[in-house]
Order: C-alpha cells, then structure tokens, then sequence
C-alpha cells in the first residue's frame, strides 16, 4: 500500500471512529483574504478575534506555513489545484490556471467528482477568474458598496492624489451586512440550513475579503482598539545588503487617497493603517463566528472539517513597506488552522513546515479520498496527531519582478535563503539572499555575502537547487 492510501486510510478510519458512524465528514473550507498570521498565534491579546481562536482550540495552528506566491491569484490557483506557480502558470492577476492545465482537477472538483455537494461564495479564485467545474451549483458572492461614505476633500492641485481611489480605511456607522462580509456570512449560514437536509456530505468554500484594503470595517470593531497603543512595527527599513528589488514601494497602499506617492508613511497615517487593518481582522472574525454558530445550531460540527487559511501574509510597516508581493517571512508565512474530527492534538500548536499545496491531499486524506497524481505537496495529517514529529526540511516560495527575474526562496527550520535568478533560466543566478531566524528572525541582515558564510551557502543552494527539483516534478 502506498504511503499516501495508507494515510487516507487511517484518516477515514479514525474519522468514522470519532463520529461514531462510517459517513463521510463534511469540510468547512474559509478563506480570508491578506490576513497575517499575528505573532504566528492566534489569541494574541492586541487582536481580538474570538471566532478565528475557537477554531485553534477545537484544531491546531500550524505556525510555519507558506504560500507559494504571496499575492492573490497566484497564490489561491497553487493551493486550490495542489500545484506550484511554476506549474500553473499563475505569477500574476491576469492569468487563470486553465490556460496551462486545462484538465487540471481542481481540491474542490476533487471532492465533487467523490460524491460530495460542492459549494462556493465569496472570495476563493481571483475576482473574474472563478472556475465552474469545481462546483456543485454556480459559486456566488453578493453584490455590495465598498464604502458607507466617501469623504475625501478637494485636490486640485494635486495630480497625484486626483489619479487615486477611495480612502484606504473606513469605520462606516453601518451594520455588519452592509458590507460585502457581512453578506457572505449570511449566505452561509443560509446554505447551511439547506445543506444540513442533504444525504451527501457537503464541501461549503466560504471566502472573506478583509482584511484586504481597504480597510474598511463596521465602527464598533474600531472602537474595541485604542489607537494610541497601537505600536508600529520594529525595523522600518529594508534589510541590510538585499537587492532594491526585493521588495516594492508599497505600490497596492499607495493607490488610495491619502497616501504619499513615495517615501515611508507618516507615523500618524501608519498607526491609522493598522488600527485599520486590525478592526477588519475583528470584522471578519465576527463573520466567521456567525458561520461557526449555524455549524453547531445544524448539529454539523462534530463531523466537519474546518480549514480556515488566509492566502498570504501582510507587511505592516515592516521593512518600510506595506502589503505584500515579495519573499519576506511577513509575506510568505501565512495563517493555517485545521480542526479535524478525531484528531488527537486539538488546541495544540504545531511548527512544522507546511505549504499551501500541502493542503489539497490533507483534505482529500482526511476525508478518505483517493489522491489525484498530479498532486506537488504532501498530506500533513499526521501533524494533527502528533504535531512535534519530523515532517518537511524546508518550504518553497517565489515572486517576479518583472519579465526577467525571478526569487525562489527556501525557507528552512533556521534559515531562508533567496536565490535571484534570470526567468527560464535557474542557472543564472543575480543574486543571493540568506537570513539566520536564529539570530535575525525579522530578516533585517542578508549575511549571504559575509565570507565567513560561504560554506553555508554552499550547503543551502546545494539544498534549494535538490528541493525545488522534487518539489516540482519534471
């Protein structure tokens, strides 16, 4: 028996155990958008997010896991198909993932073609690029205002800011389901209470758009932060002897009203930015909470699989940039929860290394389901048991920059090295980037050029150039 049928094996079979039936669990599959993983812990006491905590209670909370792309549609067409960037295709906001693999069975279509009803709402693709084939009935995300209120006051003299959009934040007077968050949550918990009168077992993909920007949220979940207490973050400043590309100039914040055109932000407009971002996260848990409670009203939750994942991480400041789009640890290391039936670690936390293409045959393994050779991650179920055992010696990430030059960043247990090179051609190399987590967790010091190193980048380019051979078959 090969090692991943026996994992779904022992999956199903400690599932039906827990539920004391041989049915198929459900799986509740959450997305939200551009949430950071806060201190790699949830309940963290400078972020109120009660709902987002109940899952790390009923699951675990994967500390070190790493998207493939830290941006939108590159990053949610590799977890969605159980492949890398490399082999979707996907590097930026224009391209769907069938134009490369057209034939591609995608995590949910997986589950449909299993017997499951499929069902998605929200944000899960890229807006534009959602894909029939993996559902059940058409997915859906309801139509609603981005601001309760714009106010923004005359520039006329100000080209710059006259070629902007809306304000970058909002704390609208207004009820959770004015904004567009606040609908999907609604619609969930609805299709809940259809779903739980179904014979087969369900597939709900519920996704949420905040804290993406901008960050607007329902007044009362600004009013639970003090904005004065607020603190920004600790190394405003790009890494000592890292190539200027490396990362951006914030260019996604920059195109709101109010924000200069250049140059680090005010310390004032950065503490508005985050009390911004954290009540967003607070709105959003809220939504989840709604979601969460209808599971338990319908009597679902004990046989459902709850994976809450945000599709990358978010610089607040640091590094002197805001967003994402590079391959910092701010960016690549992102939020991933996982509640399992059955499982023997609940409220436990895990820092294994873990990739978002590692979340595709979990799932399918958890559910007891065959897994689709096509496949580039590996299932971590057995995390859930037993979260401190050997697992990955390293994790992958990438990001363009422009048509020519492409970072593929390794991301070990103690170091992340970046390694710079020409599109099409990993042989030529541009650059090279190295970080100790041991003594530099925030990244501040590339020590890839210190002589005293060489050795050690020998060593980790001998391991980058072996793991991005096996992590993307030829």
């Amino acid at each position: 028996m090969k090692r991943r049928e026996f994992l779904a094996t022992c999956a199903a079979g400690s599932l039906a155990a827990a539920t004391g039936t041989g049915s198929r669990p459900n799986v509740l599959f959450i997305a939200v958008d551009d949430l950071r993983p806060e201190l790699n812990s949830f309940g963290a006491s400078h972020i109120h997010s009660p709902n987002i905590d109940r899952i790390a209670k009923m699951g675990m909370v994967f500390e070190r896991a790493y998207c493939q792309q830290a941006v939108c549609s590159p990053s949610r067409s590799s977890l969605m198909t159980g492949t890398r960037p490399d082999s979707t295709k996907v590097w930026d906001l224009v391209t769907h993932f069938r134009a490369a693999e057209p034939n591609i069975v995608t995590l949910p279509e997986h589950f449909r073609k299993n017997g499951y009803f499929v069902q998605g709402m929200g944000k899960i693709y890229h807006p534009g690029y959602d894909d029939p084939r993996s559902w059940s009935v058409p997915w859906q995300t309801p139509k609603a205002p981005t601001y309760a209120k714009i106010s923004t006051p005359e520039v006329a003299d100000d080209d710059a800011q006259k070629s902007k959009g809306g304000p970058a934040f909002e704390a609208g007077d207004v009820a959770d389901d004015f904004y567009k968050d606040g609908m999907v949550a609604g619609l969930a918990v609805a299709t809940l209470k259809t779903l739980a009168k179904k014979p087969e077992p369900f597939f709900l993909a519920v996704g949420f758009a905040k804290p993406h920007l901008p960050f607007i949220a329902p007044k009362k979940y600004w009013d639970m932060y003090d904005a004065a207490k607020i603190e920004l973050a600790p190394n405003p400043y790009h890494a000592e002897d890292a190539p200027e590309y490396a990362l951006t100039n914030s260019n996604e914040l920059r195109n709101y009203f109010g924000i200069p055109a250049k140059g680090p932000m005010p310390e004032a407009l950065a503490r508005q930015l985050k009390h911004g971002y954290y009540a967003s996260v607070s709105y959003t848990d809220a939504q989840v909470g709604k979601v969460l409670d209808e599971l338990e009203r319908q009597g679902l939750t004990k046989n459902t699989i709850i994976v809450l994942w945000g599709d990358h991480g978010w610089k607040l400041g640091e590094h002197g940039e805001w967003a994402k789009h590079s391959n910092v640890e701010n960016d690549t290391n992102a939020p991933l929860l996982v509640a399992a039936p059955g499982m023997k670690a609940a409220g436990k936390h895990s820092r294994a290394l873990v990739e978002f293409v590692d979340i595709f045959p979990t799932l399918a393994d958890l559910a007891g389901l065959s897994l689709p050779g096509h496949l580039e991650g590996v299932s971590f179920a057995p995390l859930l048991d037993a979260p401190e055992r050997k697992w990955k010696s390293a994790a992958f990430s990438q990001y363009p920059r422009g048509k020519q030059r492409m970072g593929y960043s390794m991301r070990t247990d103690r170091y992340r090295l970046t390694v710079w090179v020409q599109r099409g051609n990993r042989s030529q190399v541009d650059f090279v980037e190295l970080y100790d987590h041991q003594t530099d967790p925030q990244e501040n010091t590339n020590i890839a050029r210190r002589p005293a190193n060489a050795e050690l980048v020998l060593q980790l380019m001998a391991q980058w150039k072996a793991g991005w051979q096996a992590a993307r078959p030829a």
